[in-house]
């Protein structure tokens, strides 16, 4: 199991390897309390594997399963899975300033070089990757947050969303196209997004003005019959570049097109006199901060699939991993 409780907080599995009177093979649990600059929280929720009916891209915690990441960024076994988390401080380490006992946290928790994620009943987090929870929702809304909601909040940032701009976000209905609807109306945009008949109103209630239905026809072709001058932002979740390429004929001249999948050829968009570039999120505890403010003044919604138990975290893993989920999964402890 990813966390166990000792002593009043967590326990770290970098002890050796023991085997029982059968001759199975274990790790030895060493009981230690917070290093320096973390702290250790009792994790009410772990945000599990979630994904849209439409989404492609892989959830990062099936990626680390996988091995799909090894070669960007060492990894320490055991390893407990799970980004993003929330609940409260039980414990701190030398050197945290912002946090106490008691407080409601909510952040990013996997650290795969130290073996640590959100996968547990208690868990270790580094101080800069949390912020304080919001106060008006519940520990299940937090902790769907973190990773999606900085990346939409990114997004929207890095394209300079305002007030009169006409966006295409495609692959909308996931947790980043979600927030990223709710962020981008917010600030006065017209949202057109890609949903099926069965999210189209959820979408409409986030703030999307149109919605386009991909499997009646090229999502391209929709737009530009519906808006001939074409769109001021793109913004890409799931297509590969061949697709990426055929969605930037909807940009407008001088527009801007951005793929989260690394999908974006920057010397060809500057060919066609667009704007573009693939996003990398920038996570940080003062963007947690302002999630949590919006959260609080219910300009921000979650879009659940499940809540689940940590036993039941790995059949949603292969769920996920066959891209038959629907909104966002939490394990509650």
């Amino acid at each position: 199991m990813p966390c166990h409780r000792s002593g009043g907080w967590i326990e770290d599995r970098s002890g050796g390897r023991e085997r029982d009177d059968e001759g199975r093979s274990s790790h030895r649990i060493r009981r230690t309390a917070p290093a320096h600059g973390t702290l250790g929280a009792r994790s009410r929720t772990g945000r599990g594997p979630g994904a849209d009916v439409r989404r492609r891209d892989q959830p990062l915690d099936w990626k680390i399963a996988d091995g799909l990441l090894k070669d960007a960024t060492p990894h320490t076994f055991p390893l407990v899975l799970g980004s993003d988390g929330a609940g409260e401080v039980v414990a701190v380490g030398t050197g945290v300033r912002r946090f106490t006992v008691g407080d409601s946290v909510f952040g990013q928790f996997q650290r795969p070089a130290r073996g640590s994620g959100s996968y547990g009943e208690f868990a270790a987090a580094e101080e800069k990757a949390l912020a304080g929870a919001a106060r008006t929702v519940t520990y299940a809304n937090s902790a769907a947050v973190p990773t999606a909601g900085t990346s939409a909040y990114n997004l929207v940032e890095e394209t300079r969303i305002s007030e009169g701009k006409r966006v295409l976000i495609v692959g909308a209905t996931g947790g980043v196209g979600t927030f990223a609807t709710q962020l981008a109306a917010g600030r006065g945009a017209e949202v057109i997004v890609t949903a099926r008949p069965g999210t189209a109103d959820v979408m409409t209630t986030l703030g999307a003005a149109e919605t386009v239905d991909h499997t009646l026809g090229p999502v391209a072709d929709q737009v530009l019959a519906a808006h001939p001058d074409g769109v001021d932002v793109l913004l890409d979740l799931v297509s590969g570049p061949a697709a990426f390429g055929e969605m930037t004929r909807t940009v407008r001249d001088g527009g801007t097109a951005v793929s989260t999948v690394g999908s974006a050829d920057a010397d060809v968009l500057t060919d066609h006199n667009l704007r573009g570039f693939n996003f990398q999120n920038r996570p940080s505890p003062q963007l947690l901060e302002i999630l949590a403010g919006q959260l609080d003044a219910g300009r921000l919604t979650v879009i659940f699939g499940n809540e689940i138990t940590l036993g039941e975290a790995p059949e949603a893993l292969e769920t996920s991993r066959a891209g038959h989920t629907q909104g966002k999964t939490v394990i509650t402890f």
